[in-house]
C-alpha cells in the first residue's frame, strides 16, 4: 500500500501546488502495475497542478497511450508483469521523435545501482526507489517539466530561428534574381543605347524669353517605368554613372539643335560629377553646359567633390544646385560647391501664390543667391497664378508645365 504523507509533507506539497500553477497545460502519464500507486500519483500530480493526468495498470498499453496523449513526463514502474519498465523504455524510443524529450520517472523498490544504471541506460531521466516520499516525488516531477517547457521553448525558439533564416535566404533570394534582371536590363539598354532625350525651356520670366533648357531621359524599354526608376535600378547594379554618362552624352550631341545663345543643362549626381569620364563627354559643348547636382543624394566625400566641380569650371561649365529647399541642399551644402545658378524645388513652387511662407522662403533664397553670385531659377510652375507670384517676388527664371513641356528639339517658341 502507498505510504500516507505525514502533516509537514502535506504542507510542503500545498505549498509546491501554489507555486506550480503554470503547470495547468501540462499532462502526465503514469504506468504501474498496482493501482493504488496509480491513483496515489494522479492525487498528488493533481494537488501539484498538473492539467492532465493519466494512469494506466497494464504496461502493454504504454506505447499506444504516449502516442495519442505527447505526455509532458512519464511516470514509470520498473518492475511489472507482462512486460517491465526496461522493455517498455526501449519500446517508447523507438517511437519517440528524435528531437523530442519526453523525460521518463523511473519508480521502483529496487535501490540496487544496476538497477539505476539499467534504467538510465534504457532513456530514463531520473530515478526514485519506493516507499518514496511524495514531496521528493513532486519535486523531481516539477523539475522534469521545467526541463521539458523549457525544451519546447528551445524547439519553439529554433523553429523560430529556422523560419527567420528560411524567410531571409529566401528574400536574398528574390532580391538576387531582382538584382540580376535589373543588371540584364540595363546592360541591355547601355548596349542599345536605348535613351531619347526630351528639353525643357528655361525662360526669362520677365521677357519671355528662352534661355537654356534642361535635358531629360526618357526609356522606351520594358517594363514601361518612370526615368527616375531606371536610374534607381541602375544605382542599384553599380551602373548608375555608365546610365548617367550615357544621358549627358545623348543630350550634348544635340546641343547645336538649341537656340543659338541659349545653354544646355544636365543632371549629374555627385559620383558621376567626380567621374573623370565626365569632362570628356561634356567636352564636345562644355562652354555651353550647365551641370545640375541634384541634392536628393548625400554628399560623402565635399573634399572630392568640390575639386571635380573647379577643374569643370575651368573646363568652362557652370554649375547648379538643383531642388533648393528640399533634400539634402542644406545653405551649407550651396556654400561649398558655390553653384553659379540655385535652383528652386517644385515643391516650394508648389501653391506658392496662396502661402506666404513659401513666398518668404522663397524671397530669402533670391537675396541668397544675389549676396552669393548665383541665379535663381524656379521649377514646376504650372499656373499663371505662379508665374505672376515669382515676378513680384523677383524670381529671374522659370520653367515648368505652364512655360513649356519637355519635349524632342527644336524648342517651340514661347508665346
Amino acid at each position: 500500500m502507498p505510504r500516507q504523507p505525514a502533516a509537514a509533507e502535506r504542507d510542503g506539497l500545498a505549498a509546491l501546488a501554489h507555486d506550480a500553477a503554470a503547470l495547468v497545460d501540462a499532462v502526465a502519464l503514469v504506468v504501474d502495475d498496482n493501482a493504488d500507486n496509480v491513483l496515489l500519483l494522479r492525487r498528488l500530480l493533481e494537488r501539484l497542478g498538473v492539467g492532465r493526468v493519466v494512469g494506466i495498470t497494464d504496461p502493454r498499453q504504454a506505447v499506444a497511450h504516449y502516442q495519442m496523449l505527447d505526455p509532458d513526463v512519464i511516470l514509470l514502474d520498473l518492475h511489472m508483469p507482462h512486460l517491465d519498465g526496461l522493455a517498455v523504455l526501449h519500446a517508447l524510443r523507438r517511437v519517440m521523435p528524435t528531437d523530442s524529450y519526453t523525460p521518463v520517472l523511473v519508480l521502483t523498490a529496487d535501490a540496487s545501482v544496476a538497477a539505476k544504471e539499467q534504467a538510465l541506460r534504457a532513456g530514463a531521466k531520473d530515478f526514485l526507489t519506493k516507499p518514496f516520499q511524495q514531496t521528493e516525488v513532486v519535486l523531481r516531477v516539477k523539475n522534469l517539466l521545467e526541463t521539458r517547457a523549457l525544451h519546447r521553448l528551445l524547439q519553439q525558439h529554433n523553429a523560430q530561428l529556422a523560419a527567420q533564416l528560411a524567410a531571409t535566404k529566401e528574400r536574398e533570394r528574390r532580391l538576387t534574381e531582382q538584382r540580376e534582371e535589373q543588371r540584364r536590363r540595363i546592360e541591355e539598354l547601355l548596349d542599345k543605347q536605348d535613351i531619347t532625350m526630351v528639353f525643357q525651356p528655361i525662360v526669362d520670366l520677365t521677357s519671355g524669353a528662352i534661355v537654356g533648357a534642361e535635358a531629360l531621359a526618357r526609356f522606351s524599354g520594358t517594363p514601361r517605368r518612370p526615368p527616375n526608376e531606371w536610374f534607381a535600378d541602375a544605382a542599384n547594379v553599380g551602373l548608375q554613372n555608365e546610365l548617367e554618362l550615357l544621358a549627358v552624352r545623348r543630350a550634348v550631341g544635340q546641343v547645336d539643335d538649341l537656340p543659338a545663345g541659349t545653354y544646355l543643362s544636365v543632371n549629374v549626381t555627385p559620383d558621376v560629377a567626380v567621374d573623370e569620364r565626365l569632362v570628356s563627354a561634356l567636352a564636345p559643348a562644355v562652354g555651353r553646359c550647365v551641370l545640375e547636382l541634384t541634392e536628393h543624394v548625400r554628399v560623402e566625400h565635399y573634399e572630392q567633390l568640390v575639386d571635380a566641380v573647379g577643374e569643370l569650371r575651368r573646363q568652362g561649365a557652370r554649375i547648379a544646385v538643383d531642388d533648393a529647399g528640399s533634400g539634402y541642399a542644406s545653405l551649407q551644402h550651396v556654400l561649398r560647391i558655390a553653384p553659379d545658378m540655385i535652383k528652386l524645388d517644385q515643391q516650394l513652387i508648389r501653391d506658392i501664390d496662396r502661402d506666404p511662407a513659401r513666398q518668404a522662403l522663397a524671397t530669402a533664397l533670391v537675396s541668397f543667391g544675389k549676396q552669393l553670385g548665383a541665379t535663381i531659377t524656379a521649377e514646376g510652375i504650372e499656373t499663371l497664378q505662379q508665374l505672376d507670384t515669382l515676378r513680384r517676388l523677383q524670381v529671374p527664371y522659370g520653367q515648368g508645365y505652364h512655360l513649356g513641356r519637355p519635349r524632342p528639339l527644336p524648342l517651340l517658341t514661347l508665346p
